[in-house]
């Protein structure tokens, strides 16, 4: 089942759902089925692990990559580029906007409320269900509501990234797609993917979801790793 995205994708998420390396990847992934792709950081919250960090590699592949003006980039200053507007009003084939965490990174959204006037956009919730504030679904529900009551936006799909980092087996990522079916079926909400590693791709079976499979291949990594190449 072929992942392919179009028009304006927000990415929003609890803080460590991992929102951000899904957003890359899913930059990364949609530029190498040869569409036109920009990706606009927008976590002004946390200094830590933001799609900034693979802005290198996302220009070598051709992808428009929007961040804070250069004296900002490595602060905490919740400063907005004038281009993060351009990109909402003119997104090409797509254009993907990598909000910040909680309900606190996505008040940025309700200031580029009037960008949004008249343009239909996907707004996709991450989820790592082995994380504690969405180990359950009413904890999934919950930040669900405080993201859309900070950005004035609602919610329209769930997106899936059941992962324990380096020590993710099938196992979870059996486990999170079921987890995430469920949430899917009690929120009515559809679920837009899942993710899996690069290195778990030969050992999950893509028959056992009735979603796409995003590849992830790991670009926001600690100083002591190297990003994987794409």
């Amino acid at each position: 089942m072929e992942l392919r995205l179009q028009g304006i994708v927000v990415i929003v998420g609890n803080y460590g759902s991992g929102k951000s390396e899904v957003a890359v990847n899913l930059a990364i992934h949609h530029r190498l089925l040869g569409m036109t792709v920009g990706i606009a950081d927008l976590d002004l919250v946390n200094p830590y692990f933001r799609s900034r960090e693979a802005a290198i590699q996302l220009v070598e592949l051709g992808i428009d990559v929007v961040l804070p003006p250069q004296p900002y980039r490595q602060s905490e200053l919740p400063v907005l580029s004038p281009a993060v507007a351009g990109l909402v009003r003119q997104p090409g084939e797509l254009a993907i906007l990598d909000v910040g965490g909680d309900n606190v990174g996505a008040m940025v959204l309700a200031a580029l409320g009037e960008s949004f006037t008249g343009r239909s956009r996907q707004v996709l919730q991450v989820v790592n269900p082995l994380r504690p504030a969405t180990a359950t679904r009413a904890g999934c529900l919950k930040i669900r509501q405080e993201i859309e009551a900070s950005a004035r936006l609602a919610v329209t799909g769930w997106a899936g990234n059941a992962n324990l980092i380096d020590e993710t087996t099938p196992r979870e990522i059996d486990d999170g797609y079921a987890f995430m079916k469920a949430l899917s079926d009690e929120s009515g909400l559809p679920l837009a993917f899942i993710t899996v590693a690069e290195d778990l791709l030969p050992r999950v079976d893509p028959r056992s979801c009735d979603c796409p499979i995003l590849r992830i291949l790991r670009q926001l990594v600690p100083p002591w790793k190297k990003a994987r190449k794409i």
